[in-house]
């Protein structure tokens, strides 16, 4: 009984994952190799795409805002994978983020992330999830997820945010537990910190940021950061369930679609 989630090992990405294998209320578990969830892949090496090459990946779905793709490069993919395009809007925390770093004022640094308003800048992102145009395109991703005859990745800049919400409602969508779904979100800390913490340190031996810390609020997940987007679902919806059928739009046929293409 595997709960937690199988990492990709990839050089140009470190939080890429299987989200195969987890438990079910009914005892059954999430298939491998359907679905995969991951940070921007515009770093990838040759050898990294080979590998994706192997996964059987016919769909990549890509959150990235137009700023973050131009700002970090477009995706690298295998040979014949469909790449769609599906921004989300992250509440600012990209441009947010290169606008402190990129001033190389440790003032103005302060004065944008500091006293608690990096973490302010996330709990924004997070209400945002549960906006109209947020709100469809995670829908929209979900029927993808039950209409895929092989394996679809989705993912945003870090892997974290809009990728964590969208695999936290999905898991739970086919009867993982809002416990094991949680815990699959915060995973995302165990993955990241190795590179998140090697950023700070070269943007503090560079000089560009003498007090690196300040971007910890905006590398991190917490479940502080998913309350703030499961209290605001709450408010909209009074419910998971009516969230899934109001909200996402989900029927019960599609339901049923997703949990055969995802549980067995």
């Amino acid at each position: 009984m595997r709960q937690d989630a199988t990492q990709i090992t990839l050089q140009g990405a470190v939080n890429v994952r299987d989200v195969g294998g987890y438990v079910t209320y009914t005892g059954d578990s999430t298939k491998s190799g359907k679905v995969i969830r991951s940070d921007a892949l515009g770093k990838l090496t040759d050898a990294d795409v080979q590998k994706l090459g192997t996964l059987g990946i016919q769909t990549v779905v890509d959150f990235r805002t137009p700023a973050e793709v131009q700002g970090l490069g477009a995706d690298k993919l295998p040979a014949g994978v469909s790449a769609v395009s599906r921004p989300i809007d992250d509440g600012g925390i990209y441009l947010k983020t290169a606008q402190a770093i990129g001033s190389k004022d440790p003032v103005q640094q302060q004065a944008l992330l500091g006293d608690g308003k990096a973490e302010q800048i996330m709990k924004t992102a997070y209400t945002n999830f549960l906006g109209a145009d947020a709100t469809a395109k995670f829908a929209q991703t979900i029927k993808d997820v039950a209409a895929a005859p092989g394996a679809i990745l989705y993912h945003c800049t870090s892997g974290k945010d809009r990728t964590g919400w969208m695999t936290y409602v999905l898991l739970q969508a086919v009867g993982v537990p809002e416990s094991v779904a949680r815990q699959d979100y915060l995973l995302s800390n165990q993955y990241r910190a190795a590179s998140d913490a090697a950023l700070r340190a070269q943007l503090k031996a560079a000089g560009i940021m003498q007090n690196p810390d300040l971007l910890i609020p905006l590398q991190i997940v917490s479940d502080e950061y998913l309350d703030v987007a499961v209290d605001q679902m709450k408010q909209q919806y009074g419910d998971f369930g009516k969230y899934l059928s109001k909200g996402l739009g989900l029927d019960a046929g599609t339901i049923l679609r997703l949990h055969e293409n995802l549980v067995g």
